[in-house]
């Protein structure tokens, strides 16, 4: 009996969380696996054979021993360790919890906005297909979840200035710096962003804002305070405070990396988030409520993330998930609403089971072929040339590279460098001369390529599709 009234008086709640849960094993259907995933997995198992966090690089044949800034290095062993507990579905089981876990804390960090309109809810939970481009076996999953319950801390003070949950952000802020620390430093600019903000008191037409107690002042300042010693605890001291601002001005990088692209309406598929900005935009500006300052600012400031890179797409639907209840008229829950979150969990389900067999297919998606790993092995290089691409596969398989996807390691010494070369720009054979490759791994879609089958230093030992292994000819020197 006490089971039968539990649901009966939170069926809402219990119906949403299904939901959720049937949500999230859709999205995880979305993952991809990228080069990324065995750079990550392979610096966790040396870490745990070597018991010892990596600061130095041990997989570059190039930049051996050269200091390197693992942020992500709680998240590398994490990785590790669900490997070898869950095999070959650790990937899945990394996405859906992370995914389901971000997506609780907006519920519950929300439910009463979230319920008082379930059909806006459950249109806005399909906005959730923005982080699409985030199912990977990457840190970033937990970013987010890290930034939701930020802004929540931040949002809970704003409201009330006797609350202490803010103090729960400088916790929040050790764990950020350990598992993806080159995003971090948001959680104090955000109590920053909260103070300045604060110290405002108009109202006019549309837009108002109200000045905040010096309590609260104090409250933010002396957590962010907290928050910024907090994210000294880790391998890196003090460097973890200033390496995102040192990759903010690295150009190199920037162009290098494709997510670090600006979101730009000449691209397509760009489309879906400008559409997406523009809605929020008509909700707020057409609410009967006048519009709060701090949420103006706050929206501000996750279209300016989301438009400098589409990396920071899902800041803004993090950001903007404690902001848009707000201007959402109250529905009336009707006798439907169980009914339709009940059939939408059922659908989302229903791809899942359909579907479930891709997450192993996905799993064991590999670009580099064992033949070719064997053939590599054999000829044992020790000053190879290869893709940017191919970098993660080479490293898990024990390969020194000359790059991999740790850009930032790579963007002062030879990332330029390698992009003269991949591309035949600049004097791309004084380039290639000055590191005196003994083998090239290389796309055949690339200039280089083309520039390798047509010189006599240089013959094809393997091929398979578009990669090719070249040998460079030692018998004259």
């Amino acid at each position: 009996m006490k089971i039968k009234k539990f649901i009966k008086k939170h069926k809402y709640v219990l119906s949403f969380c299904l939901l959720l849960v049937c949500f999230s094993l859709f999205m995880s259907l979305l993952f991809h696996k990228e080069s990324d995933y065995f750079w990550h997995v392979k610096a966790g198992e040396v870490m745990f054979l070597n018991k010892n966090i990596l600061t130095k690089d041990v997989f570059s044949w190039f930049l051996k021993g050269s200091y390197w800034m693992s942020h992500e290095w709680a998240f590398d062993m994490l990785i590790f360790l669900l490997l070898n507990i869950f095999g070959k579905v650790h990937l899945f089981i990394y996405t859906f919890v992370a995914t389901l876990g971000l997506l609780l804390i907006l519920f519950f960090t929300n439910k009463k906005d979230y319920l008082k309109n379930t059909i806006f809810s459950m249109l806005w939970l399909v906005g959730f297909l923005i982080f699409c481009v985030y199912m990977q076996a990457r840190p970033h999953l937990l970013s987010f979840s890290f930034l939701a319950l930020t802004i929540y801390f931040l949002y809970d003070l704003y409201k009330n200035a006797e609350s202490r949950k803010i103090f729960w952000l400088p916790l929040v802020s050790l764990f950020w710096a350990n598992f993806h620390g080159g995003s971090s430093n948001l959680s104090y600019l955000f109590c920053f962003i909260f103070v300045v903000v604060g110290a405002f008191k108009f109202d006019f037409t549309k837009i108002w804002a109200k000045r905040i107690s010096k309590k609260q002042v104090k409250k933010y300042l002396i957590v962010a305070f907290l928050c910024i010693i907090a994210i000294c605890f880790n391998p890196h001291g003090v460097r973890m405070l200033v390496y995102p601002y040192i990759n903010i001005f690295d150009t190199v990088m920037i162009n290098f990396i494709s997510e670090w692209q600006p979101t730009v309406l000449s691209n397509p598929s760009h489309y879906p988030y400008f559409a997406f900005i523009i809605i929020i935009m008509l909700v707020m500006l057409f609410s009967k409520k006048k519009i709060e300052f701090i949420d103006f600012c706050l929206f501000g400031v996750s279209v300016v993330l989301g438009l400098k890179s589409i990396r920071f797409w899902g800041y803004t639907y993090l950001i903007m998930s404690y902001v848009i209840f707000k201007y959402i008229e109250s529905r009336k829950v009707d006798k439907g609403t169980c009914g339709c979150l009940l059939l939408l969990s059922a659908i989302f389900f229903g791809i899942f089971i359909t579907n479930r067999s891709t997450l192993i297919q996905e799993y064991d998606k590999r670009v580099l072929s064992k033949e070719l790993i064997s053939t590599i092995k054999k000829e044992n290089p020790s000053r190879l040339y290869n893709m940017y691409d191919y970098g993660g596969e080479l490293i898990y398989n024990d390969i020194f590279v000359f790059v991999d996807g740790r850009a930032d390691l790579y963007s002062r010494n030879n990332l330029k460098d390698y992009s003269d070369i991949s591309l035949l720009q600049g004097d791309y054979i004084k380039t290639i001369d000055k590191y005196n490759f003994d083998y090239f791994l290389v796309d055949s879609k690339y200039p280089i390529a083309t520039y390798l089958s047509c010189s006599d230093e240089y013959t094809e030992i393997y091929r398979e599709k578009s990669i090719i292994l070249y040998k460079k000819d030692l018998t004259d020197n």
